[in-house]
């Protein structure tokens, strides 16, 4: 289905504005968990992680457990990068031209699209005269400005032989053709692309790529979106999934080439291209040697907007990334920058879990804290002489370079006659490129619908990754009264449901019918006044919540994470943290940090582990900003949450304009949105409101299922909305 009968489905905006604000002021008066002026001891107020953390990697004790947490942190990767599912490999449609002989090997101009209209350019070594089916690397190169045309000046070349970086005056004044050469002529074919906005890769300004700042108002729309916007971000769509994609496809392009052997693929890069080295060796199988130069740390995990993207590494880091790569060879190097305590921190676990899978050797640290960072001759050296022992190429070790005159900026690039440029910098075509990948999305997720089955596998994985936690992964709760007091008709306690494993805490008000009525199931009452959403304002019991309690049911309101106690009175929460850095990126913030949706969601695992700790069926009851949070956690909760009354105000993670609005998800939008969270638990009982025309792709779900029935659409006035949900809770 086009994605602009997505913004269809989005039927009317959510009842509470796109500005949230949650005003204690404003709330109904409601008992306190805590003493005045005191907030829950959650680890969740302490300061967010940033990209300059500490991201130590602890390696599993046996090839079962890390098989796992393997299997777990890949997913992280592709969910992250907007991989999951893999997009439609579209034809690749090659153009090879301009070839450029020179004595032992040969290079050749080539642009292909990674989508449609979407072109990744670049040069392609080969051997001149290859002998059979010969290996091939994947070069993909960082932070250096127009890297593959680029030439150092004379002045830096010099400075960089005196000091033992590079070792000719003539092929040294290119690291990158430098790399290339060599390889060429120990028989490889090597492809040399460029990352975005570099080089010959126009479509994108480095403005955009590399240095993005502040939201583009033009591009935040929720019909016609750019990247860096919520809508993206509500997608996955980010400037690093383009480059993975980018990486991905050069790897197809690279098997397509007949003498090449596809046992024998190796990827390497330094800085930012080590990133994509470890990104690409760590999700592709098709890999067979990595090398992540100058990248690898438990320190600064990469500064760039495009070596970062909402949800990667929540809970993981980039050594865990590199470890995913075994127990296959890897190399990575050090330098004088970030990377410079590796050999202490960080390699020796890798090393560790290498001995674990059965290869303590196939992992190598060459150490280079005495050079900058960058990929000078030596560290190319090491590269070789690892690749020529792992892929068997015979030559003597350790491998060293041979001078070479490089090719001119106009001679190695890829635009010219008969090959002319696609229009650059060209916003139309950044929105039409974000659609088709929307649109592409779609269609797969849809196409799974009838496969309820395999519509868990992919979408419920996915949100797992987005949420962070499972109810399986909840840990140790208790529930901890503090007062409790009888009243007409039922039993009020007030106290803190505890998160001990996670160190969380949750101010709750837990009511009980009266003592002559048996409690035969509990209802969480989820809504944005929190606990005080149970109380009208006279300070009475809502009359939704005391038509549960006679019909014996208990009933838990909570305080989660950002509303009621955890505020000073009069405090309003409009927009969610994030970490310093002043570019309007979610990824800094997000790709290090579980959103507040996905944070909420955890109570709510929490709640209903202290509620079926008393052994009745839990419900759900929730409405405004706390509707999806349920939807998210019956997706993943499954018949633990037995029955649930949503009320969603017609809400869409599509339609959210705020990176920072409490209600925003990373991956909301991309799996067919709050209707397809829903879809995630049919056939299990659901009452629906604030749906205005019908939740069309929901009830289809439902009519597929062997329960249709379990599907009640409320149609009355939004005031009712409470009452009816209560009812219904009630009489079934």
């Amino acid at each position: 289905m086009p994605l602009r009968s997505v913004a269809a489905l989005a039927l009317s905006m959510a009842s509470l504005p796109l500005g949230l604000s949650v005003s204690l002021a404003a709330a109904s008066p409601a008992p306190r968990a805590l003493p005045e002026g005191e907030r829950p001891a959650d680890a969740r107020l302490a300061p967010l992680k940033d990209l300059d953390g500490y991201f130590p990697f602890q390696p599993p004790a046996s090839r079962e457990a890390w098989n796992t947490r393997a299997e777990a942190v890949r997913r992280r990767i592709l969910v992250s990068q907007g991989l999951w599912p893999m997009p439609t490999r579209a034809p690749l449609t090659p153009v090879i031209h301009g070839r450029i002989e020179r004595e032992d090997y040969t290079i050749e101009k080539v642009y292909f699209e990674s989508a449609p209209g979407f072109f990744v350019t670049g040069n392609l070594y080969r051997p001149k005269t290859p002998r059979g089916r010969v290996p091939a690397v994947l070069f993909a190169h960082g932070h250096w400005k127009d890297a593959r045309l680029s030439f150092e000046t004379d002045a830096k070349l010099r400075a960089e032989i005196a000091s033992g970086q590079e070792r000719f005056e003539q092929g040294g004044r290119s690291r990158f053709q430098s790399l290339c050469v060599q390889l060429a002529r120990m028989g490889c074919v090597v492809w040399q692309w460029d990352m975005l906005s570099d080089s010959d890769s126009v479509q994108f300004s480095a403005d955009v790529i590399h240095l993005f700042k502040h939201q583009r108002p033009e591009m935040n729309d929720p019909a016609a979106w750019g990247l860096f916007s919520p809508p993206a971000e509500a997608r996955l769509q980010s400037v690093m999934g383009l480059q993975t994609w980018n990486a991905v496809r050069s790897l197809d392009f690279v098997l397509t080439l007949p003498e090449v052997d596809p046992a024998r693929v190796a990827i390497t890069g330094a800085s930012g291209g080590g990133t994509q080295t470890m990104l690409l060796a760590a999700i592709d199988p098709r890999i067979a040697l990595s090398y992540p130069a100058v990248m690898v740390s438990t320190a600064m995990q990469g500064g760039c907007t495009c070596e970062n993207a909402s949800l990667l590494r929540v809970g993981t880091g980039n050594v865990e990334f590199a470890a995913l790569f075994a127990p296959k060879p890897q190399g990575m190097t050090t330098a004088n920058d970030w990377t410079i305590e590796m050999a202490k921190k960080g390699f020796p676990e890798l090393r560790q879990l290498y001995g674990v899978l059965g290869a303590p050797e196939a992992v190598m640290l060459h150490r280079g804290e005495h050079f900058p960072h960058n990929y000078n001759a030596v560290s190319r050296s090491a590269f070789y002489t690892w690749l020529n022992r792992h892929f068997g190429l015979g030559f003597t070790e350790p491998v060293i370079e041979r001078d070479y005159t490089p090719l001119t900026r106009e001679q190695l690039t890829v635009w010219g006659e008969g090959h002319p440029a696609p229009k650059a910098a060209d916003p139309d075509f950044e929105r039409r490129l974000l659609h088709w990948f929307a649109d592409d999305a779609e269609g797969q997720l849809r196409s799974l619908l009838s496969r309820p089955d395999r519509f868990r596998e992919v979408a419920g994985a996915a949100v797992e990754v987005m949420i962070g936690r499972t109810p399986a992964e909840t840990g140790d709760v208790v529930w901890s009264p503090k007062t409790s007091r009888d009243t007409a008709g039922h039993r009020e306690a007030t106290g803190l449901v505890r998160n001990l494993t996670h160190g969380e805490e949750l101010p709750v008000i837990w009511l009980r019918p009266s003592p002559a009525t048996p409690v035969r199931r509990t209802v969480l009452w989820l809504a944005d006044a929190g606990k005080a959403s149970l109380y009208a304002a006279d300070g009475t019991l809502l009359a939704a919540v005391q038509r549960l309690l006679d019909a014996g049911c208990a009933v838990i309101g909570a305080d989660l994470l950002w509303q009621g106690e955890f505020l000073a009175a009069g405090e309003t929460f409009t927009q969610t943290p994030k970490v310093a850095s002043p570019r309007e990126f979610a990824g800094y913030t997000l790709g290090y940090n579980a959103s507040v949706a996905a944070q909420r969601t955890h109570d709510l695992f929490t709640l209903l582990a202290a509620a079926r700790a008393e052994g009745q069926p839990v419900d759900v009851a929730a409405f405004g900003s706390l509707a999806p949070v349920a939807a998210a956690a019956r997706a993943l909760a499954g018949p633990q949450i037995a029955r649930a009354a949503l009320s969603t105000g017609g809400f869409r993670f599509a339609q959210l304009r705020d990176f920072r609005d409490p209600r925003f998800l990373p991956g909301g939008a991309k799996y067919l949105d709050l209707p397809g969270l829903l879809a995630l638990a049919v056939p299990q009982p659901l009452w629906l409101a604030g749906e205005a025309s019908g939740p069309s792709l929901l009830g289809d779900v439902y009519r597929l299922s062997e329960n249709p029935r379990q599907l009640q659409v409320f149609r009355g006035a939004a005031g009712d909305e409470a009452l009816a949900a209560a009812e219904w809770l009630a009489a079934r």
